[in-house]
């Protein structure tokens, strides 16, 4: 059998002693493993919820494909705290990383799954049980052989949009033209999604101002600093 293709390539990395330390005490709180049945994202925030005293159905659960370091994702779930992230990375000093923000930020918002995304939409996340996706700079895979190796391609969008409630959102973000052009042109086939800059932005042509909620990270700062671009892709779910 061909091996798939897969979107990822699982680096090595070091992992830091300060990671280490975050897997092994903050792991088995805020890691979820990976299992090929559907996932209760109440059960899976219970403790949460709980602990704040409210109604769990009224949580947003927003996934993230592919966290880096988890800078964002951080600052991201301590802006929204009422909202609940369900983070995929196979990345595991990136893992580390996170919890190590989790602890330190004392974070109770989060839920890492250290597994393949597409697996986890596949066999995890049941249709119309998102409030919204995030995908920010996904690996642009900038050379035209390598194209197909794209996370966002047609048959993910279509998984994504059927797990998304009526009304949620997904947003895209890169800072590599051509690979927004692409995600663009993906999404606007999309049956089940809608371009939310379109009307109201015509002069950007189709890309959506950058939401409050996404920071601006040290590198995309460097890179904007350089004058490199980025493009943030917002559709919702109809």
């Amino acid at each position: 059998m061909r091996r798939p293709i897969k979107s990822f390539v699982k680096r090595t990395g070091r992992t830091t002693s300060g990671q280490t330390k975050a897997l092994e005490e903050l792991g088995p709180h805020f890691l979820l493993p990976y299992q090929e049945v559907t996932l209760d994202l109440v059960a899976a925030f219970t403790d949460i919820t709980c602990t704040r005293g409210q109604n769990d159905a009224q949580h947003p659960v927003v996934l993230e494909i592919g966290f880096g370091m988890g800078e964002a994702t951080a600052c991201i779930a301590s802006l929204l705290p009422d909202t609940h992230f369900l983070c995929c990375e196979v990345h595991n000093p990136g893992v580390g990383a996170l919890l190590k923000r989790i602890g330190e930020q004392n974070l109770t918002n989060i839920r890492i799954c250290a597994h393949d995304a597409v697996e986890v939409i596949n066999h995890m996340l049941p249709e119309q049980s998102l409030d919204g996706v995030h995908i920010f700079f996904p690996d642009p895979w900038h050379k035209a052989r390598h194209n197909k190796r794209r996370l966002i391609q047609a048959p993910l969008v279509a998984k994504l949009a059927a797990r998304l409630k009526l009304g949620a959102y997904i947003h895209c973000a890169t800072d590599w033209q051509e690979y927004a052009e692409q995600i663009l042109q993906v999404l606007s086939a999309e049956p089940l999604l809608k371009n939310t800059a379109l009307p109201a932005y015509p002069e950007l042509r189709g890309y959506a101002p950058k939401p409050h909620y996404r920071p601006l990270t040290k590198f995309e700062n460097r890179g904007l600093k350089l004058g490199h671009g980025v493009w943030d892709i917002v559709f919702e779910r109809i």
